[in-house]
Parts: structure tokens; C-alpha cells; sequence
């Protein structure tokens, strides 16, 4: 669908509510975009000389998961002279949070997967926040019961009926089931396979897998090419990978390279003494938990709402001016080292000189953008026509992913009152036309087209719904087209060894926590050992 058919359907829907007597009206609510307003300034100038200069030994650009990590670990170092910058209002990055009178729910990111061994940097950080017990180097730790999914952990809605778990196989044909387990089989032999260099093929995280050529040829094609090519065909495997590539991704399939494809399946091979390997650690407010648990223990100074504009990588130091938008004024630093743990292609358009094709390389990182809303229902959504509600509820004919349940790890909770969160990748369209949409659409249209879909399963869902928040995000994660992950404008950010060391997950190619945490851990790591600071490494 066009924009300007979707912005004249979702005006028309919106009308038609107001209008019309057979369904209540829209519930309220917020769009609580992004600060792109500020960042937007970045790319039009004209922002004011800084009035003030303050001198760091380290500043932190970002305080999402890896800006954070990096001060997590200055912190357990006892290194105490950074300071963070941060564009939007709070912390929290792609794990921000919200809370109401029912319960505290995700804005972005509501899981952790269990970390594998290779993982040992989240790992540690989970024992430090009370969630691991015992041995993090352990090859089956033990974890806090009540972060570990409630079952049902999820269902999928297809053909007017709830079914358990995420395969699509109701009604499959056996030459659908038989390439269902023959694509099964290849991942599990992915997860065993090693390289001609003796690393895994597909490590989490990815700095840890092989250089083997013939592996990292896989990132030249697409997913949806490769599983053409290996007679992988049917109908449901397709689905799951397209899926996958939506969710973690934030792209279709055909836009995502084979490698990163089949790390999503391969790269975990985590166990625990208490939980399947398949089980994920989850909070009421998703990944917020960690980043209020890092907030209130280690008080790391963050300031908001600032945007850096200018940086200088100099032989001695760093310079770096940032817009603090609260106060309407530009300030300077001068630190010993950046930690850049925002988005990389904004450091590409802050920065002034620099490496031969350091701002090339940056600017080559591309964004998919996203929609996340938060819906207050009076009471649960009804179980009909197949599984019980689960944690992560899943449309199978849908541009949405589905919703998770806030209130799913309180047993007290079900049948009350609740939060759910609709997730929705753009990604029908050109990230650009994508964002255009995305910031030119009232949240009338959006929750309009949200409890359509709704509605499908849950017939009951606009008369039970109290509040409707929405959420822009125009840069939520980069893209790992074909070509990207093991393409040489991602290698040479990667490989930059100046005083701006560049933590961001976009380092790795994809968007997931335990990159995030592994880039800024080591970002951090690298900081310590350059002024002098020892210790053993997380890493």
C-alpha cells in the first residue's frame, strides 16, 4: 500500500469510528515519537556555538544497552571520569520502558535469550543483577525462576484458530512437513559446523565466528535466494525465515543476507540447569529491567536530550560538541576517548576529518524503521478457538508481528487487567518512503489499523481496550542487507583503532542485546587498557 493510500484508509477508518454507532470510539493515547526532532537538526544545522567546555578522561554517545555496558564496565573497573550523552528523554536505547497503573511494559526489545558460553560478557552482567546463580562459566547454569518465560511461551493465529508454538503446519502437506524438518536438520548441523579456522561458523557474538571464506560467502545473496537454491520451497519454512528476518531484523527476507539468515537459527545453542535451551528470560518491561537495575545500582550520569553534532578524532584527544535541547544551548568536550555507542551513522555526519573513508564506510549503515504500541485493556484477551493466550501471541497473515502479554509473568494477573505490545517492522517499502510514513501518520490511523487486525482474533478487542500509546522509530536497527555483515565499509568501522572506539550493535551488522553488550563491554575494555587500567576481561 502506497502512503498516501494508507494515510486516506487509516482518515477514513478514523472517520468512520467517529461516525459510526456499532463500535466505540478510538481510546486515547500518545504518539511518543522518537526524538527526531532534534536529531533532524543534525543533518539541517544551524545550532548555536557551544557556551561551556567540559573535560572528560571518557565520553559515552548513547545510552541504549551498549552505551551502558560500557558503563557497567568502567564501573566494576572502578573507573569513575565519563559521562554519558544521550538524545532521547531517558536511557534505555532499543530497551526503553514505560509504566502504568496495571503493570511496567516494553517500548522496544522484551526478551534475553540464555547467553551461550561464547556469550560470557552477559553472562556475567546477568549474575551481577541477581538472574544467574552460581558459575556464569558453567556449561548449564542456573537461573532466577521468575525471569524465565511462564508457559505458554507462544502461539501462532492462522486460518481463524490459535495454534501452540510458531511452526505454521496445520494442515501442511507432508512434502511441507518434510521440508520443515529437512530445514530444521540443515540449522542444527549449522549449529555443530566449524570453519577451516576452527571457530564455529555462526558464534554469538559474531566477532567470535569463523573467517572461513566459504562461510562468509554466504552473506553475498539473500536468505530468500539461498533457500531457493538449497529446494527449500514450501510455504511454512519461507514464513518462519521471512518472520524471523521481521522480528529481529526489522527487514523481509529478501533484503537480508544468508549469513545473517541462518545465524538467527544457528548461533544459540545455550542450556541451563532449570529451563530448556529454548527458553528466554523475560520481564514485565522487557529489557528495561536491565537497564533500571544497571540505573539504580551503578547511577552512571547521564545527559539527556543532547545531541552530539561534531566530532574530532585528534591525535591526543577528542573533541565533541553536543546541543542540549532542555536548555537551548550548545556545549564542548574535550575527552581522552569517545565511546560511540549510538547509531554509526550518525557519527559519520558529526564527524569532522578523520581517516581517509572512515565517513564513507559510516554512512553506508542503513536503518530499518519501526512502530511498537502499548494498548491498556480492561481485561485480558479472550482464549477462543484453539491454544491458550500465550507470552508471544503471533499473526501468521500479517505486515505485524503479533503482541506480547506485560502481565504474562505474574500468575496473579490473568484474567485482569492488562498491557499487550504490538509489534510492526515497516519493511514493504524503502526505509526512507518507510520513515516518511511512519512520521507523517497520526496515531488515529495507526491504532485504527491495529485493532483491525486485532479484531480478527480477538472480536472483543475495541471494547476493552482503555488506552492506545504508540511509538515511532525511525532508526531502530541497522540493516543486515546482502553484501553488509561481512562487507568492507561494516569491517573497516570495525577495525578502527583511533580514540573514538565504536560500540554501537551496529558494529556487528544486526541489532541484537548480546551484541549491543558485547560492543560496549569491549569498547570499554579497550579504553582501560590504553590508559593503563588492568584487569581480567569480560569478554
Amino acid at each position: 500500500m502506497r502512503r498516501r493510500e494508507f494515510l486516506a484508509a487509516g482518515a477514513a477508518a478514523v472517520a468512520a469510528a467517529a461516525c459510526g454507532k456499532a463500535q466505540p470510539p478510538l481510546p486515547p493515547g500518545a504518539l511518543l515519537a522518537t526524538r527526531h526532532d532534534i536529531g533532524h537538526r543534525l543533518r539541517d544545522g544551524g545550532l548555536p556555538a557551544p557556551g561551556e567546555r567540559r573535560r572528560r578522561k571518557v565520553v559515552i554517545v548513547g545510552a541504549g544497552v551498549a552505551g551502558l555496558s560500557a558503563a557497567w564496565r568502567f564501573r566494576k573497573s572502578g573507573f569513575d571520569d565519563f559521562e554519558l550523552v544521550e538524545l532521547e528523554r531517558a536511557p534505555g536505547g532499543n530497551a526503553r520502558w514505560g509504566e502504568n497503573e496495571v503493570s511496567a511494559f516494553p517500548w522496544g526489545a522484551h526478551y534475553v535469550p540464555l547467553p551461550t558460553r561464547e556469550s560470557r560478557a552477559v553472562r556475567l552482567l546477568l549474575k551481577d543483577l541477581g538472574v544467574l546463580h552460581g558459575d556464569p562459566d558453567a556449561d548449564a547454569p542456573r537461573y532466577e525462576e521468575r525471569a524465565l518465560c511462564f508457559s505458554p511461551h507462544e502461539r501462532i493465529w492462522r486460518d481463524g484458530a490459535w495454534h501452540d508454538g510458531l511452526a505454521p503446519l496445520a494442515r501442511a502437506s507432508e512434502a511441507e512437513r518434510d521440508d520443515w524438518r529437512r530445514f530444521h536438520d540443515r540449522m542444527e548441523a549449522f549449529k555443530l559446523l566449524r570453519g577451516a579456522d576452527g571457530r564455529r561458523a555462526f558464534a554469538l557474538p559474531m566477532a567470535l565466528s569463523s573467517r572461513d571464506p566459504r562461510l562468509l560467502a554466504l552473506d553475498r545473496g539473500s536468505i530468500r535466494d539461498w533457500l531457493v537454491a538449497e529446494g527449500h520451497t514450501s510455504g511454512p519454512v519461507h514464513w518462519l525465515v521471512n518472520y524471523a528476518c521481521r522480528d529481529d531484523y526489522g527487514c523481509d527476507y529478501r533484503d537480508v543476507s544468508a549469513w545473517a539468515g541462518i545465524h538467527y537459527f544457528a548461533s544459540r545453542d545455550a542450556r541451563a540447569e532449570n529451563a530448556e535451551g529454548d527458553t528466554v528470560l523475560t520481564w514485565p518491561e522487557g529489557n528495561g529491567w536491565i537497564v533500571r537495575r544497571l540505573l539504580e545500582r551503578y547511577a552512571p550520569p547521564v545527559t539527556g536530550e543532547a545531541l552530539v553534532y561534531r566530532l574530532e578524532e585528534r591525535p591526543r584527544e577528542v573533541g565533541l560538541e553536543a546541543y542540549l535541547a532542555r536548555e537551548d544551548r550548545s556545549i564542548a568536550f574535550d575527552a581522552e576517548h569517545v565511546v560511540w555507542a549510538a547509531p554509526l551513522r550518525f557519527a559519520g555526519r558529526a564527524l569532522t576529518g578523520g581517516e581517509p573513508g572512515l565517513r564513507e564506510a559510516l554512512a553506508a549503515f542503513d536503518h530499518a524503521p519501526w512502530l511498537v504500541a502499548n494498548l491498556t485493556l480492561e481485561e485480558t484477551p479472550r482464549d477462543r478457538h484453539g491454544a491458550p493466550l500465550a507470552w508471544d501471541n503471533v499473526l501468521y497473515d500479517s505486515a505485524a508481528l503479533g503482541y506480547v502479554v506485560a502481565t504474562h509473568q505474574s500468575l496473579a494477573s490473568r484474567g485482569g487487567p492488562t498491557v499487550i505490545t504490538w509489534y510492526q517492522p515497516l519493511c514493504n517499502e524503502a526505509p526512507r518512503a518507510a520513515r516518511e510514513r511512519l512520521l507523517a501518520t497520526p496515531r488515529e490511523a495507526w491504532v485504527e489499523s491495529i485493532l483491525a487486525e486485532l479484531s480478527r482474533p480477538h472480536p472483543e478487542i475495541r471494547s476493552v481496550v482503555r488506552r492506545a500509546d504508540v511509538t515511532a522509530n525511525g532508526h531502530a536497527m541497522v540493516r543486515p542487507r546482502p553484501g553488509f555483515v561481512w562487507g568492507d565499509a561494516r569491517r573497516r568501522v570495525e577495525a578502527h583503532t583511533g580514540r573514538v572506539h565504536f560500540a554501537h550493535s551496529d558494529a556487528s551488522g544486526f541489532s541484537l542485546f548480546e551484541e549491543a553488550q558485547y560492543r560496549g563491554v569491549a569498547a570499554a575494555e579497550r579504553v582501560l587498557a590504553r590508559m593503563g587500567v588492568r584487569g581480567e576481561t569480560f569478554l
